[in-house]
């Protein structure tokens, strides 16, 4: 009961993190049965417990990381973004190799994985929420105001980009957008697109120098697969994704009644939006759309009422970055969006994408407590001196 009474912050949100947990443990559960026969010997219960597990440690990263002052995140900024540097060219070199692509490195002792990339992208965005708000009073400045903050993002991108290009591409596209909103003028932000194709030329052109051109061919085919007309053409993985659509309609087969989790890649993570689609049909399909719009309204909301500057870049912005990925997801699932290879936040299974998705919102609800924190105070100072006119009393000075 004391848990409950300390937990605060915006229950429009904690309620989002349950609904989208609750969604996680049933969907995985159903389109991990194959996968269970496959590497588990049947015992279909394994991946639940994982998930739920996970889950777990997700919620209670979220309630600690709720209860922390966030101004102390704005410390950490800089201390996360040094780390990251390292860790990402780490895993360039030595990097666990998944999907022809070195995202993962593996911890020794306790034999964990997990992707830097998502400890980079938690780590920029508060670096950037932290130079955005201490730069507002020179943010037109290209030189001393914009350069300080697009260098650590460009840097971090180039390193991502190699082993995971669309993530890459997706976090400076989030970045791009809290900048705008944190006032940067739209010329800076035009030239941080022509930099990043630039970018992307260089890396294609080093890829071809090396003779290492794996991944261009990977990036070359989905293109291709989403830009023809030939829908014979398709990846294996769509053409699976569009059958579980078209047989999803718009209320599902029922839970656990999925059929092409049993041929659809990845349908535990990539394409679970395709799995819930299957099985809850357009109508569970329209819920999770509207949680993840709900998420991004309330924080936008929080954003709005918190009077210091790092703290409403920081909600926003993290929402921001949760929301697209979610958005690319789906996008990916339904055939809008050529193949990425981007988890559904919170829903996807997962280890590290979940952890650090969970600290995200957890920092969103540290700001928002402190909002209610300051909101409360605002209340009862005008409650007392209300009371204090009826009385006839003046207020001290």
């Amino acid at each position: 009961m004391d848990v409950l009474q300390r937990t605060k912050g915006d229950k429009v949100i904690w309620t989002i993190v349950i609904f989208l947990s609750l969604v996680s443990l049933l969907a995985v559960y159903s389109a991990t049965g194959s996968l269970a026969y496959r590497e588990q010997g049947g015992h279909t219960e394994y991946y639940l417990f994982k998930q739920l597990s996970v889950l777990g440690m997700g919620l209670l990263i979220i309630y600690f990381a709720h209860r922390v002052n966030y101004t102390i995140y704005s410390r950490a900024a800089q201390i996360g973004f040094i780390i990251s540097i390292p860790l990402l060219i780490y895993t360039l070199a030595f990097g666990h190799s998944l999907n022809d692509a070195s995202r993962w490195i593996r911890l020794p002792v306790i034999n964990l994985t997990f992707q830097t990339s998502d400890v980079a992208k938690l780590a920029i965005f508060m670096y950037v929420s932290r130079q955005l708000s201490r730069r507002q009073h020179i943010i037109t400045d290209f030189k001393k105001g914009f350069l300080p903050i697009i260098i650590p993002v460009a840097i971090v991108c180039a390193l991502i980009m190699p082993a995971n290009m669309s993530t890459a591409l997706l976090l400076g596209a989030s970045c791009m957008i809290l900048c705008f909103i944190g006032r940067v003028p739209v010329r800076f932000l035009a030239s941080m697109v022509i930099a990043g194709l630039v970018m992307i030329l260089l890396i294609i052109g080093i890829a071809v120098a090396t003779g290492n051109p794996m991944r261009l061919e990977t990036w070359k085919k989905r293109v291709e697969h989403f830009v023809s007309s030939d829908k014979d053409d398709l990846p294996y993985q769509v053409q699976q994704a569009n059958i579980a659509i078209a047989g999803g309609g718009v209320i599902g087969k029922g839970p656990g009644n999925s059929t092409q989790r049993n041929f659809l890649p990845h349908a535990y993570s990539d394409y679970i939006y395709a799995t819930i689609i299957e099985e809850y049909g357009i109508f569970g399909a329209f819920l999770i759309l509207m949680a993840y719009m709900l998420l991004l309204l309330r924080s936008i909301r929080i954003y709005r009422k918190c009077p210091y500057a790092f703290g409403a870049f920081l909600a926003v912005g993290l929402s921001v970055t949760l929301v697209i990925q979610a958005l690319t997801n789906m996008a990916v699932n339904v055939g809008l969006f050529p193949v990425t290879g981007v988890t559904l936040p919170l829903v996807s299974m997962g280890g590290s994408s979940v952890i650090f998705t969970s600290l995200a919102i957890g920092i969103i609800l540290s700001v928002s407590r402190n909002v209610e924190d300051l909101e409360g105070k605002r209340i009862e100072q005008e409650r007392i001196a209300k009371v204090m006119e009826q009385n006839g009393m003046q207020p001290a000075a």
